[in-house]
C-alpha cells in the first residue's frame, strides 16, 4: 500500500510540473522571440534510512528548443531580427548582461532603448541611450544605430551607437527563469565569457521580428497527455484509499 500511494503521489506532483511547463509554452505561442521549454520525466531512487526500495518520478526541464522561429515583416523602424546563432544583448534585473531574441524595441522618455519586456538594450559601450527627441531611428545591417534628431533635415542621419550582437552556438547558452539566455557555466574561462563580444559578421534585419518557435498543436497534445496522466495518478491514490478502508473494516470484524 505504501509503495502504491508513494508512486501515485510523486507521479501526480511531477505531472503537475509538466502541465505548468507545457501551459507556459502555449501561453507564449505568440510571444516574440520565445523559445519553448522541453519537459521530461524520469525515475529517481529515493535514498534514506534502510534499503532504497522506493522510486519516485521527477519532472524536469532538460533544455530549451533552440530552433529559430519564423521571421515576419512588420515594417516598423524599431523592430529587428537576427540570425539563428546570433543574440541581442540586454540588461537583466540585476544589471548583468544577458541575451534574447526579442527585437521589438521602444524608446523610453529618457532616451533608453528597451525591449517590449522592458529590458534595456546594450550597445558597444553599455546600455544604449539615444539623444531625444528623435524623428527617426534606423538600424543598419551591421547593427549600427542611425538617428535623425527632431527638426533636422530629412537627409541628415547620424550614427550614435551600435547594437551588441553576439554569436553563440545553441549548446553554449542556457535559458533562465526570466526567459533570458546566459552562457553555461562550463563555457566560462576563469569566470569570463569568450564569445560574448560583438560579432563582426552578425547581421540585423530591420523591420522584421522572429516569432515564437512554439508548435501549438504539439504542445496541446503534450498538455492533454500530462493531464490524463495526472487524472490516472489521482484515481490510483483514490484506489489506495479504498483498499486501506477495506483493511480497516476487516480488522474491526476480527
Amino acid at each position: 500500500m505504501d509503495k502504491m500511494l508513494y508512486v501515485a503521489m510523486s507521479g501526480a506532483k511531477q505531472n503537475l510540473r509538466g502541465v505548468a511547463i507545457k501551459a507556459n509554452n502555449l501561453a507564449n505561442a505568440n510571444t516574440t522571440g520565445f523559445k519553448a521549454d522541453f519537459a521530461q520525466a524520469r525515475s529517481m531512487q529515493a535514498f534514506g534510512e534502510g534499503l532504497p526500495t522506493r522510486v519516485f518520478a521527477m519532472q524536469e526541464r532538460p533544455g530549451t528548443n533552440m530552433t529559430a522561429g519564423s521571421v515576419v515583416e512588420t515594417g516598423r523602424d524599431l523592430d529587428i531580427s537576427v540570425a539563428q546563432k546570433t543574440w541581442i544583448s540586454v540588461m537583466d534585473e540585476s544589471g548583468n548582461e544577458a541575451y534574447t531574441k526579442v527585437g521589438n524595441f521602444n524608446i523610453r522618455a529618457d532616451g533608453a532603448l528597451i525591449t517590449s519586456h522592458g529590458r534595456q538594450v546594450v550597445g558597444e559601450g553599455g546600455p544604449i541611450i539615444l539623444p531625444v527627441p528623435v524623428d527617426k531611428v534606423i538600424f543598419s545591417d551591421d547593427g549600427s544605430i542611425q538617428i535623425r534628431p527632431q527638426g533636422a533635415p530629412a537627409n541628415f542621419m547620424e550614427v550614435v551607437d551600435r547594437l551588441k550582437i553576439i554569436e553563440a552556438d545553441n549548446s553554449q547558452l542556457e535559458k533562465g527563469n526570466d526567459g533570458l539566455f546566459r552562457p553555461k557555466e562550463e563555457t566560462l574561462v576563469n569566470g569570463l565569457c569568450g564569445f560574448c563580444d560583438i560579432s563582426p559578421t552578425a547581421r540585423v534585419m530591420s523591420g522584421t521580428l522572429e516569432r515564437s518557435n512554439v508548435n501549438p498543436v504539439h504542445e496541446m497534445v503534450d498538455l492533454i497527455n500530462h493531464q490524463r496522466q495526472f487524472e490516472m495518478q489521482m484515481k490510483l491514490m483514490k484506489t489506495a484509499e479504498e483498499i486501506d478502508e477495506r483493511h480497516v473494516s476487516l480488522l474491526r470484524i476480527v
